[in-house]
């Protein structure tokens, strides 16, 4: 197998989480960091222990370099623009979520992967933890039938102890509630149910908490999702509530229901209840608790093979178009259509 050069674009708290993966990973080495000052990036090479080159200027970097992969773990706002640049210089893309907090921008990024036919994941992290591959497998087994229901959630209160909070509660980097946190929730309904989403309804508020009142948008949205097929779906996201972490995911089949980490089927004769399988759950919005080796060693498999991700930014794509079409439905008290 080949090995990989790799450059990271933003030197926050996730950064340290990739680094981690690539370290992990035999054909992978982080020989480039790039942050708003040397200085940043030099002290998080020590501190993640990487011998890297260290940059305060993007372009610099792209072209010294000459990456394979680049991370682009920067603030959302700057995403695309990273994004569309690393793509430009030839390299293969990592990308943390949002990908884009507009819909022009989300075209435009598109566009630019498909023009330079790059190879992309995008960092919906949670599809390797163990309980999302367990309940993929189970309905991959047709455990519970075809899926005609579904609801996932994000309960996470992102108050001002958070360390992106600064940058969070803004619509010009956070976005929206989906956007900053909920997109997890979004892409597991829309992976877990297959297909996708033509309609959006969605409804939003805010709470009286003062803690919560800087944000610019409101911090919870509950959203409606009418797949092409008629199936629906439901995903709530609060980013202001008062109470441990939580992902609750519910999926109602023809054939049975799972309940998080709880399986009813018609294809255990017999069963009375719930069966519960241990397994580790998304208990954590701590990022150190998230499995980037998982996604990381995928794609240098995908890359290996020379195939796309399962993770592509053209699938996330559509998950960012539900994002905003949930943010436009909720202003407008009206159902918004897909594609926007």
């Amino acid at each position: 197998m080949a090995r990989y050069r790799v450059g990271l674009i933003g030197c926050g708290w996730v950064s340290g989480e990739h680094i981690a993966a690539y370290q992990n990973n035999p054909f992978t080495d982080v020989v480039a960091l790039a942050s708003k000052t040397k200085e940043e990036a030099r002290q998080k090479a020590e501190e993640c222990g990487v011998a890297a080159h260290y940059y305060d200027n993007i372009d610099e970097m792209l072209e010294t370099e000459k990456l394979d992969i680049v991370s682009i773990t920067s603030p959302p706002n700057f995403h695309v623009h990273h994004a569309i640049r690393a793509a430009e210089s030839g390299a293969q893309i990592v990308l943390e979520k949002p990908i884009a907090l507009e819909k022009e921008q989300l075209h435009r990024l598109v566009e630019c992967i498909e023009t330079n036919h790059t190879k992309s994941i995008v960092s919906f992290v949670l599809r390797w933890n163990p309980l999302f591959t367990m309940i993929r497998s189970m309905l991959d087994d047709h455990l519970v039938g075809e899926v005609f229901y579904g609801e996932v959630d994000y309960y996470h209160g992102i108050g001002p102890w958070y360390g992106q909070f600064e940058w969070n509660k803004t619509k010009l980097a956070g976005g929206n509630s989906l956007l900053s946190a909920g997109c997890h929730a979004v892409d597991a309904l829309v992976w877990f149910m297959g297909g996708r989403v033509r309609e959006v309804h969605a409804y939003s508020v805010r709470s009286k908490a003062v803690e919560y009142q800087p944000y610019e948008y409101d911090p919870t949205i509950v959203t409606l999702l009418k797949f092409e097929d008629g199936r629906i779906g439901k995903v709530t996201s609060s980013i202001e509530c008062k109470s441990p972490y939580m992902f609750p995911i519910r999926l109602f089949g023809s054939k049975g229901t799972i309940k998080d980490n709880q399986l009813f089927s018609d294809k255990l004769p017999g069963q009375t209840g719930f069966a519960s399988i241990p397994t580790i759950l998304p208990d954590s919005g701590d990022v150190t608790h998230h499995p980037f080796r998982g996604e990381i060693n995928h794609f240098v498999d995908c890359l290996e093979k020379g195939i796309d991700s399962t993770v592509p930014i053209a699938y996330a794509a559509h998950i960012m178009e539900i994002c905003l079409a949930a943010e436009e439905s909720a202003n407008s008290g009206k159902s918004v259509s897909l594609p926007l």
